[in-house]
């Protein structure tokens, strides 16, 4: 089953890569037995979905979670090994979903208001004065 991403973009069944192993952790009757632990992996570098803005956004975006291009995430937080596929597929989709996604608007700088300076130096102020009333007096 394909990956969703958005309504334009999908991944593949194709382009997915599954590897099972046993989970760690307390176990139970089962715990040797079943391999719920699930690891997918998707080729970035060599996806034949993404156009090639796409891919390098990605790339851009993605770098630190990839290995030579791949992203691979991994998922044992239920028993079954079904769910613990559909909650891959998830992971996969908002990491993919959230890397593409567009910039938000740019802060525009804005200068501090005369009241609020005029406040920030009468509290900066109050604290010196505070501040000088715990000295010791001098001897003069």
């Amino acid at each position: 089953m394909d990956i969703e991403i958005t309504r334009a973009l999908s991944i593949p069944e194709s382009e997915l890569s599954w590897r099972f192993s046993r989970s760690s952790g307390p176990g139970g009757q089962h715990v040797n037995t079943s391999d719920s632990r699930v690891e997918l992996s998707w080729s970035v570098a060599g996806s034949r979905v993404l156009s090639d803005y796409q891919r390098e956004r990605l790339l851009d975006r993605l770098d630190s979670r990839l290995i030579t291009g791949v992203l691979t995430v991994s998922a044992s937080e239920q028993r079954s090994q079904l769910r613990n596929r559909e909650i891959a597929k998830q992971k996969i989709a908002d990491l993919v979903g959230t890397a593409l996604a567009p910039d938000g608007p740019r802060r525009r700088a804005t200068k501090p208001t005369k009241g609020s300076q005029r406040r920030r130096l009468a509290t900066k102020s109050r604290r010196s004065e505070t501040k000088q009333q715990r000295k010791k007096p001098s001897a003069e």
